[in-house]
């Protein structure tokens, strides 16, 4: 009976790991896809890369408008004996699941109006989400969780071959931000910045898994069905129990073999033991809601506000900026079917999920902050016509509030190191390109199918086109290249994995700007 509540709380562990994670997305315009280096360049994209650097452009009104489009896939490939016993896994321990996310339009805007030694700036942007992404075959925790109560009841006697399922997954996330704030230049060499960054997220998540099936000598049978049937043939069982109970205790009383107080520690412990077996009864009819399968939906929002400071120097042909951005503290709020969180009592209460499941708990809140960045960067230009770019970024990942304090599984912050070179190939035309590497402080312990991160390192290219003296045009394709990350949970005598997932993803974008000086 125990097993048997095990094993449902397994299906709704599939659940526990949706959203959060690293939302660190410096890619805020086209001029950084053609270069991702621009942490002392000075432009009207330095309104987000390097704000205080904006005070030395020409006096007048400057704003972009770019537009992007993203396509990224996320693959897990995952590893489980108990995958065998799928129905249509075909007696492999091995499946992929992949899923596609498409963000057609990922759109930013910065301005800026100089006048004298100031610069009044604005920037609109998504550092995060943008997008849908679908994993039409759920995945890997999705099956592990149906797979893990086939195992179960097959270890404890029933007369179970496998089981059968089907699942889906959907996620989206926009999160919008807004900084506006102003730069001075306090003399030729020095500017400062200081600045607002607020910060809106809407996020929805959809995970379904139905038509779960056990599979036995005879065929399939509906999970539901099972599970009632097993309900009630619990309670039979614990009728006769009280019966047996009842018998055993008048028997003792009238053999004369026992004291009165012999006679009452076998009625308590009788009595434990039916108490124990009622609370695992009442468990099973609590979770019998879910027997027929999940179907969860979530949507979430939340808001958060940080302050941003910078500092630009420029001396001779170098230029060099430096800019902080505050952690932005944000809860998102949740509005779920969940209506009510499962919560088991007894020995049951410290299982492994249940309180990550309570994440989805309609009207709660969850801790979604946007980590505090320092940038770092410099520029050199050996020739008027040619401008080499370098820059380092650092995320105090750990700094964070993530939900359940995630945060805390991470070895490190997130580290980027950044390059490129922009060319004015003549009055109109200017060609760059560039690259940007990227490194997590990544465990085990944090990794997960739901939302992940890999190292990887970025390269990107473009061309900006002088069409008159106040508009400039601007093309670019960037594509990221991402490692894998093997997460081994389980190996047999010989080392070799029964259990584990390995993560990877991939990233293209190609993006469209347009830039006016008044």
């Amino acid at each position: 009976m125990k097993k048997i509540v095990v094993s449902v709380v397994f299906m709704m562990t599939a659940l526990t790991t949706f959203a959060g994670g690293i939302l660190t997305n410096t890619n805020q315009s086209v001029l950084f896809l053609k270069n991702p280096a621009r942490d002392a360049a000075i432009g009207i994209d330095g309104v987000y890369s390097n704000p205080a650097g904006v005070a030395f452009m020409p006096e007048g009104f400057h704003i972009a408008f770019n537009w992007q489009y993203a396509h990224q896939t996320r693959t897990i490939t995952s590893t489980d004996d108990m995958f065998r016993m799928g129905k249509k896994n075909e007696g492999k321990n091995i499946k992929k699941f992949e899923g596609i996310a498409d963000a057609p339009f990922i759109p930013s805007v910065q301005a800026a109006y100089n006048k004298g030694n100031w610069s009044y700036q604005f920037n609109f942007s998504m550092p995060g989400g943008g997008g849908v992404c679908e994993f039409d075959n759920g995945l890997g925790s999705f099956e592990r969780a149906v797979g893990s109560i086939a195992g179960l009841l097959k270890q404890n006697g029933f007369d179970v071959q496998g089981y059968d399922m089907d699942a889906f997954m959907r996620g989206r996330q926009y999160y919008f931000g807004f900084q506006l704030g102003a730069a001075y230049k306090i003399n030729e060499h020095w500017s400062v910045y200081g600045g607002l960054r607020a910060l809106y997220g809407d996020a929805s998540y959809r995970a379904r898994l139905s038509h779960i099936n056990v599979v036995t000598s005879s065929g399939a049978v509906d999970f539901g069905e099972f599970l009632e049937g097993n309900i009630n043939a619990i309670n039979r069982q614990i009728g006769a129990g009280m019966v047996q109970m009842q018998n055993q205790l008048q028997a003792a009383a009238q053999s004369g073999q026992y004291t009165a107080e012999q006679l009452a520690a076998m009625q308590a412990q009788g009595e434990a033991q039916l108490a124990t077996a009622e609370a695992g009864l009442q468990s099973l009819y609590k979770l019998h809601r879910y027997g027929n399968g999940v179907n969860l939906q979530s949507t979430q929002t939340g808001f958060g506000i940080a302050p941003i400071i910078g500092v630009d120097f420029k001396y001779g042909n170098f230029n060099f900026a430096v800019k902080y951005e505050f952690n932005t503290e944000m809860k998102m709020k949740n509005h779920s079917t969940l209506e009510e969180p499962l919560k088991i009592e007894g020995p049951m209460a410290n299982f492994p999920g249940i309180a990550n499941i309570n994440k989805f708990e309609n009207n709660t809140d969850v801790n979604e902050d946007t980590p505090a960045m320092l940038a770092v960067g410099a520029q050199w230009s050996p020739i008027p016509e040619l401008r080499i770019n370098a820059g380092y970024h650092h995320f105090y990942d750990k700094n964070a509030s993530w939900y359940n304090d995630t945060q805390k599984l991470l070895d490190n912050g997130s580290n980027e190191y950044l390059g490129g070179v922009e060319w004015d190939a003549n009055d109109k035309v200017n060609l760059s390109c560039g690259f940007q590497i990227t490194r997590y402080g990544l465990t085990d312990a944090f990794m997960n199918d739901m939302s992940f991160v890999v190292n990887s390192y970025s390269v990107g290219g473009g061309i900006s086109y002088k069409v008159t003296d106040k508009i400039t045009l601007s093309a670019a394709y960037f594509q990221t290249n991402y490692g894998n990350y093997d997460k081994v949970e389980a190996t047999d005598a010989n080392g070799i994995v029964t259990k584990g997932d390995s993560f990877t993803r991939t990233n293209r974008v190609i993006g469209l700007g347009c830039q006016v000086d008044f």
